[in-house]
This record gives structure tokens, sequence and C-alpha cells, in this order.
């Protein structure tokens, strides 16, 4: 598939094939596409949690939606037959920026103008969507609710100092999938969000 046609057909999908498992050289591929994502200074501090067994899904789902009857919604995400969350490793972008190379002597946070940790794991995530897409697939990011995240950690015993920035749904879309109600508000122009030269309007 040509890259402008991945990117014309990119979107979130929310309903899978709970029949058709994601093959696993096709699992493969996301992952490694993922790696291929900037990082600043190299620092590639980020890590996936892949979640593709039912139990492994069942045990994501639990830990991180409240308790009661699933909505639509979750009803038709939780078909999904793979889930890839991305953490972000903040640790490892203050440590190599405090190696001699990058000549920094500590590893002071406020030097940061944004947390580039969480701006690279995102485009890592883009990485897979785009992957998905081009291999046939549908894909959905979506946020892990912040009040969430600790019992998403003890579940699967990732270390405090790694941060989930969403995670990643992957899978043979289904036959509920819809396109979002929130499209319906049309994809802002180039002439509405460039301004060449000087911030115009």
């Amino acid at each position: 598939m040509e890259f402008a046609e991945v990117l014309r057909r990119r979107r979130m999908v929310r309903d899978y094939d709970p029949d058709r498992p994601v093959p696993a050289e096709v699992r493969e591929r996301l992952l490694a596409h993922a790696l291929r994502a900037p990082s600043a200074g190299f620092s590639q501090g980020w890590a996936f949690l892949v979640l593709e067994t039912e139990a492994e899904r069942d045990a994501f789902w639990t830990a991180t939606t409240a308790p009661g009857a699933p909505d639509g919604w979750l009803t038709r995400m939780r078909r999904a037959p793979l889930l890839v969350v991305p953490f972000s490793h903040k640790a490892a972008y203050l440590d190599r920026y405090a190696e001699p190379d990058k000549g920094w002597t500590d590893r002071d946070e406020s030097r940061w103008p944004v947390p580039y940790w969480d701006v690279d794991t995102g485009m890592a995530s883009l990485l897979m969507l785009l992957t998905a897409v081009d291999e046939g697939l549908g894909a959905c990011f979506f946020g892990v609710p912040p009040e969430r995240v600790a019992a998403l950690r003890a579940e699967f015993g990732v270390p405090d100092e790694y941060t989930p920035v969403g995670c990643v749904s992957v899978g043979y879309p289904g036959q509920g999938d819809k396109r979002s109600p929130s499209l319906k508000r049309g994809r802002r122009g180039v002439d509405e969000v460039v301004h060449r030269g000087r911030w115009a309007g």
C-alpha cells in the first residue's frame, strides 16, 4: 500500500472480529516498526506490554475499567485480539542527557520544554497505528484512566518509573465498527492550522 493511502485510511477502529487473531508475523512487524520512532538523544525511553491471550486481555480490562456492566464502546473494544500498552520511561532521558556527550552534569527535569519521553512514546504508538493499516488491520489508541494506572502496574508487575501513555488495540475490524460521531465536525483545513512566516488570525 502506498504511504499516502495508509494515511488516508488511518482512523480509530472501535470494534474487532474476535475470531481473527493478529498473525504473529504482523504483531512482530508492529513492534519492530514502533522501535523506528525518533527519540531525543536516541534515549529510546519506551517499553511495550503485549497482551494477546484472553486471560491477559481480561486482566487488562479489569484493571483499567470501573466495575459494572460494560457499555457498548467497551464491549466492542474488548473484542480486540491484541493490546499493546506503550510505556514511557523518563529516567532514560534524564540519564542520557547527563552523559558526557550531551553536556549536562545532572538530571534536572526543568531543562525539558515538554516531556519528550511521552512525546517519543506517542510517536512509536503512531507507527503501530500506521503499520496496522498497511497490514489490512484496524487499530485504536485510547487512554488509561489516571486512577487505574496503579492497578494496571500491579496487575502486570510494571515498575513505578514506567508510565502508560495509552493503549493500542489491534485486530481485524468487526461488523459493529462505525465511524465516530466526532468526525461530523470535519477535518480542519490547512489554512486553519498552518501559519506561514507569522502567526495569523
